[in-house]
């Protein structure tokens, strides 16, 4: 069995039609489809369904999907044993976070860790947390960071940071002043949070903030969807509607006070950051450098790759962003 021909399968699958499929390898549309019609004779069984809009995978398809991700994913863990020779801190490791973690500490952290080691080629891929898990699954990316710990038994979770969600306000809100009466205060008001995906789990910033208005009597409060984290802010100090937010992500319009963060403890919460890695990947030395620099948070514990998956996290809250 060809390995490009597994890439073909999978590729095809991932992005449900052959062009796509075909343009993410760098592929004629007829070179991928060859490719899929070899691995198919071979298997002895077609692997999709050709529809007018694209592609769905057969009933066969669907049985190799896992067989096939785990096998491309051991061949990359192969070329990365070959390349740990290489030493610590050097070679290629891709991380793959959530674009809401990219702000406070962190890219300070990686600049660090680049300094620290010239050798090391990072490179970054920003998902939602499904998706983070999922690339890491399929080898995509050695690391990810996300919210919350995987229950998936192929993935490692270890809580390394917890990431203090707060309310804010535009400056002239009448909350912004603190010192109101919250009830009548939070009554009518509408609130920004991210839209769950097509078929997804809500996010979990959408669920705590759910749960926290549920919490104060306000569980039909308006929610206004807004995909992403810099149009809540902005939309936020327009005053389309108030937001829960990353502490790390609102140090410069906290600073300039274009936002006030809301004086109601009851309407702070955290969520749990987690580092994952496929249980049975091969850590390159460029691997287990980047996660020793991602451990290395204030007040977070600094765990080994090779330890046990943790499912702590915050009561009442899941685990899944």
């Amino acid at each position: 069995m060809e390995l490009d021909h597994v890439e073909a399968f999978l590729a095809i699958a991932r992005s449900g039609g052959f062009a796509r499929g075909s343009a993410a390898l760098h592929l004629s549309q007829p070179a991928a489809s060859r490719r899929i019609k070899l691995l198919e004779t071979e298997l002895g069984a077609p692997l999709f369904d050709r529809l007018s809009r694209g592609v769905t995978l057969t009933e066969a398809g669907q049985a190799f999907l896992p067989h096939a991700q785990a096998l491309l994913a051991s061949m990359r863990d192969g070329i990365n044993a070959v390349n740990a020779v290489c030493g610590t801190g050097h070679g290629t490791v891709t991380l793959a976070l959530v674009g809401t973690l990219a702000s406070g500490t962190l890219p300070a952290r990686l600049s660090r860790l680049r300094r620290e080691h010239p050798g090391l080629d990072l490179r970054l891929q920003t998902a939602l947390s499904a998706e983070v898990s999922a690339l890491v699954l399929r080898g995509d990316a050695a690391l990810g960071l996300r919210y919350g710990t995987d229950p998936d038994p192929n993935l490692v979770s270890v809580i390394i940071d917890h990431e203090r969600l707060v309310p804010v306000c535009p400056p002239e809100h009448p909350l912004a002043a603190g010192g109101t009466d919250s009830a009548v205060a939070l009554e009518g008001q509408r609130w920004l949070a991210f839209p769950a995906p097509p078929g997804a789990p809500a996010d979990l910033y959408t669920l705590a903030l759910q749960q926290l208005l549920a919490a104060h009597g306000l569980g039909a409060a308006e929610i206004l969807p807004v995909d992403s984290l810099t149009a809540q802010k902005r939309m936020t100090e327009a005053g389309f509607g108030l937001a829960i937010l990353p502490e790390s992500s609102l140090e410069e319009e906290l600073r300039t006070g274009t936002l006030r963060a809301i004086d109601m403890p009851a309407l702070t919460t955290t969520i749990p950051v987690a580092l994952i890695h496929r249980r049975t990947a091969f850590q390159t030395g460029a691997a287990q450098a980047l996660a020793a620099a991602l451990t290395d948070w204030p007040d977070s514990p600094a765990p080994a790759l090779a330890s046990s998956p943790t499912s702590s996290s915050i009561p009442g809250q899941p685990e899944q962003a």
